[in-house]
């Protein structure tokens, strides 16, 4: 019964830390600057950040490596944003956590060991074809991203690269949903229901 009642625990709370460290710093990050301008911001992201990585990792007792990888890059082009009083650092830093991350995945799938399935496979259970097709889309996502990321910021002002930073989110969330339908397709049968169906039957 204790190992029961401890397994429904642990997605509970990695539902928490996902959105803590990934999209919590950037809320604030937001409303600081709107408060106080982009250099403040830039320390708040910073500090936000490293709290949210510290909470999470005592909160769950590990942390995947993506937030780990996106926290450090963070610290490093703040702190640059903030030495040098230079914006383009932290302009930049979208630009190179997306070419990162798009970087692994394709690294991944050039390898046949797709690296989403790895992570999430204990959590979503879908068939290696089905990863494999969520894993390209989110790496050629992550690429768009970052191609706009540089668009956004080289071309706009620094008020509408502000906005957008925080609108990536909801892009995010929005490409994630067009992905439901296919990930519904590949979701492989849950063995417990399988069984119960199989139970009834006899």
């Amino acid at each position: 019964m204790s190992q029961q009642s401890s397994k429904p625990e642990a997605p509970k709370s990695g539902g928490w830390i996902k959105p803590a460290v990934e999209y919590g710093p950037i809320v604030l990050f937001f409303i600081s600057y709107k408060i106080w301008g982009l250099m403040p911001a830039t320390a708040v992201l910073v500090a936000a950040s490293v709290a949210a990585t510290i909470v999470g990792y005592l909160r769950a007792g590990r942390l995947p490596w993506a937030p780990i990888i996106t926290t450090a890059i963070v610290v490093v082009f703040g702190l640059l944003t903030l030495i040098f009083h230079d914006d383009t650092f932290i302009k930049m830093k979208p630009t190179v956590v997306y070419t990162l991350f798009a970087a692994t995945l394709w690294g991944g799938l050039l390898l046949k060991k797709p690296l989403m399935e790895r992570l999430m496979g204990t959590s979503l259970k879908m068939d290696h074809a089905g990863w494999r097709k969520l894993e390209a889309r989110f790496a050629l996502f992550c690429a768009g991203m970052a191609v706009l990321n540089e668009v956004v910021w080289r071309t706009q002002t620094e008020n509408f690269w502000v906005n957008f930073k925080f609108g990536s989110i909801f892009l995010t969330f929005l490409f994630m949903a067009t992905q439901l339908p296919m990930i519904k397709r590949h979701m492989l049968p849950d063995p417990a229901e399988s069984e119960s169906k199989g139970a009834a039957g006899e």
